[in-house]
C-alpha cells in the first residue's frame, strides 16, 4: 500500500493483516464522519501533521454505525497496528472489552476514561473553554438572550452548555441562556437539517449569538445562524472560516493535539489520564482573520483576563459531570 493513509471501510479493512506496517498507528473515527469539519477532523488534522513531520504513514477507520466499535478496535489491533486512537466516549466500553486482549498494543481514548495498563484516557475541560465563549457571547448579543445547540443529550455536551451560560453570566447575570439538543442518539451528531431548525426556533425566542456544540449537526446551525443575520459560535475546530464575518469565535478542543502526540509517542506510550484544560493549552477560543472586526479589543482583554484567573484558580467554572447541576441553569 504506498496511499500517504488509508481509509479502511467495511470492505476494504478485511484486507488488513498483521503482515502489513505492523509499527503503524491508527486512528478510529467516531460517528458523525472524517470531515465533520469539527471533533473527527479535528483527529484528522492531528495526524495529518505528524505525517508530515515524521514521513510515515498511519491507517484509519471511519465508523457508518456503532455495532462496528468493538469489531474495528479488534481489526486495527489485529493487524498489528499501534498505537490506536479512538475517538468517543461511546467507545469506553470499547476498549473495557478490546484493550485487555492485546496487551502489547497501547490504545488511546479521546473523551473518556479506562483504567487499563495499556490505555491512554484524553480527557478534556470542555467547560473552561466554554466559559470563555459564553462572555464573548454575551458581551457580542444585543438581545441579552443566547442560546446552545448540542448533539446528544449527555453529561459531556451538558457540560458545554453549563460553562456557556455561566461564562454568560458572569458578563451579564440578566442573560437568557436558551439550551436545546438534537436527540438522545448517536444519529444528533449528524443532522444539520433539524440543527438549523433548533437554530431558527432559538432565533424565534430572541436569540442572536448561537453556540453550536453537536459535530455535524452543528453546520446545520451556523448556516442558520448567518442566514438568519445572527452570530453563531464554532466548536472543537476552527470554524470561523466557515463563515466569515458571522461565526463570532469558535470553542477549540484541541484534539489534534492529543492524536498527534499519541502517534509521536508510539507503541508503549505511557497510560493514564491525560487532562487537556485551559493551564495545558487543551481548550481556548479563536482569533483569526475571519472574526477579528467582531472581537473588540476590550471584549478580548476581558476573556483573556478570565483566562488567567482559571488557570491560577481564581475562578473556578463548574463541571456539570462531577454532579449533575450547573449553578448557571
Amino acid at each position: 500500500m504506498t496511499l500517504m493513509h488509508k481509509f479502511l471501510g467495511a470492505t476494504a479493512a478485511l484486507a488488513l493483516s498483521a503482515g502489513v506496517a505492523a509499527a503503524e498507528p491508527a486512528l478510529i473515527y467516531d460517528l458523525g464522519g472524517k470531515f465533520d469539519k469539527s471533533f473527527n477532523e479535528a483527529a484528522f488534522n492531528g495526524a495529518q501533521k505528524w505525517v508530515k513531520e515524521a514521513g510515515a504513514t498511519y491507517k484509519e477507520l471511519e465508523m457508518q454505525s456503532a455495532a462496528q466499535r468493538v469489531q474495528f478496535a479488534r481489526r486495527m489491533a489485529e493487524s498489528g497496528a499501534n498505537p490506536i486512537v479512538v475517538m468517543g466516549f461511546q467507545n469506553e466500553e470499547t476498549l473495557k472489552e478490546v484493550a485487555p486482549d492485546y496487551p502489547d498494543t497501547s490504545f488511546v481514548l479521546i473523551d473518556a476514561v479506562v483504567d487499563l495498563p495499556n490505555v491512554r484516557s484524553v480527557i478534556f475541560a470542555e467547560q473552561e473553554g466554554s466559559y470563555l465563549v459564553g462572555m464573548l457571547g454575551a458581551m457580542a448579543s444585543k438581545s441579552g438572550t443566547i442560546s446552545f445547540v448540542g448533539g446528544m443529550d449527555i453529561p459531556l455536551i451538558t457540560a458545554f452548555a453549563c460553562g456557556y451560560a455561566q461564562g454568560a453570566k458572569a458578563v451579564n447575570p440578566d442573560a437568557k441562556v436558551i439550551v436545546n439538543y438534537t436527540g438522545d442518539t448517536p444519529a444528533a451528531w449528524n443532522d444539520p437539517v433539524k440543527g438549523g431548525e433548533i437554530a431558527k426556533a432559538q432565533m424565534s425566542q430572541g436569540s442572536d449569538v448561537i453556540f453550536a456544540a453537536a459535530g455535524g449537526t452543528g453546520l446545520g446551525v451556523l448556516q442558520a445562524a448567518a442566514d438568519g443575520g445572527v452570530l453563531s459560535i464554532g466548536v472543537d475546530s476552527n470554524q470561523n472560516h466557515l463563515h466569515p464575518g458571522k461565526v463570532l469565535t469558535s470553542m477549540l478542543k484541541l484534539v489534534d493535539n492529543a492524536v498527534y502526540q499519541a502517534f509521536k509517542d508510539g507503541p508503549g506510550l505511557k497510560p493514564g489520564v491525560v487532562k487537556m484544560d485551559l493551564a495545558a493549552g487543551g481548550v481556548g477560543y479563536a482569533l483569526d482573520d475571519n472574526n477579528k472586526d467582531l472581537i473588540s479589543d476590550d471584549m478580548k482583554a476581558k476573556v483573556e483576563a478570565a483566562k488567567a484567573d482559571i488557570i491560577a484558580g481564581k475562578i473556578m467554572v463548574h463541571d456539570y459531570r462531577t454532579d449533575s447541576t450547573c449553578p448557571a441553569f
